[in-house]
């Protein structure tokens, strides 16, 4: 899934190719992911692109004064596309969630892999009534968050695990499974300590969330979509890493899976040494 570094960097390479540029069409092709319907993508149709920008890692394509706003979930991509057919897209068993073509031919496909399907797509006139944005916490590289910001969100969070709360895009907006994980490997704790800590702890972990995005976004820097995934993957230091060595200590990473997702750390940095229960594996071996 995109996370906030990666969709700062679409916002970035988006914004080089769309703004100034007129809209000629918008397909739909998978009905689902359209999750509005007042204004229609239709009224799009020969506005222009003014700015690309994100909330959290909602993708924000403003035209003129209107708002397409994209949610790429966990296995939605971007591709640009120097030249489309000039026929209309169709509904198929096809990745292809959705078309949007410029005034030159050229334009963006917007994909999903897999059966679980995600991609929501908005047409709207006002960011906020995108439910997920309206929900959204604070953006942790906003220049106004500081550190006392993340110290009042996890006095908050009192005995909740600080994994799920560094996820959980109500508290804090950006972060996902993948670099809570490299968040919490920086800091060296564990993805089940209880988020109420001491000062220096959180001192710690808010130079490690800061430290961690802001490196992400850096290697990200310049690079057009089609290279961010596997950019991504390759800078990641534990993060489906499961089974290879920590690059800090050298010990194995390990993981902890659950229904739906997996966490991934180290138990010589994270953890004092001790490994933790994968609740999965244990109900197996019961």
């Amino acid at each position: 899934m995109p996370e906030l570094p990666e969709v700062q960097a679409l916002v970035a390479d988006l914004g080089k190719r769309l703004e100034g540029r007129a809209i000629a069409r918008v397909d739909v092709v998978a009905f689902s992911a359209l999750k509005t319907f007042d204004p229609p993508p239709s009224v799009l149709h020969g506005l222009f692109v003014t700015e690309v920008s994100r909330y959290g890692k909602f993708l924000d394509i403003v035209v003129d004064e209107l708002h397409l706003v994209v949610h790429l979930a966990r296995g939605g991509w971007i591709r640009w596309r120097d030249e489309l057919p000039a026929i209309p897209a169709k509904p198929g068993k096809g990745p292809l969630a959705a078309r949007v073509l410029l005034d030159d031919d050229s334009g963006l496909d917007f994909t999903e892999a897999g059966t679980r399907k995600g991609l929501a797509l908005y047409v709207v006139r006002d960011p906020q009534d995108v439910p997920g944005i309206a929900r959204l916490g604070p953006d942790p590289l906003s220049e106004g968050f500081t550190r006392d910001d993340l110290a009042e969100i996890l006095s908050g969070a009192g005995r909740s695990q600080i994994k799920g709360v560094l996820r959980d895009q109500s508290i804090l907006a950006g972060i996902g499974n993948a670099y809570s994980d490299e968040i919490l490997h920086v800091a060296r704790m564990s993805p089940f300590k209880p988020a109420a800590m001491s000062h220096a702890e959180i001192t710690s972990l808010y130079d490690a969330m800061i430290a961690t995005l802001h490196d992400a976004i850096a290697r990200s820097d310049g690079l057009a979509a089609a290279e961010l995934k596997k950019e991504k993957k390759s800078g990641l230091r534990v993060h489906g890493k499961t089974g290879e060595a920590c690059p800090v200590c050298g010990d194995t990473v390990r993981e902890v899976s659950f229904a739906d997702s997996s966490l991934q750390y180290c138990a010589t940095c994270q953890t004092g040494g001790k490994p933790l229960a994968d609740r999965r594996l244990s109900r197996l071996l019961k």
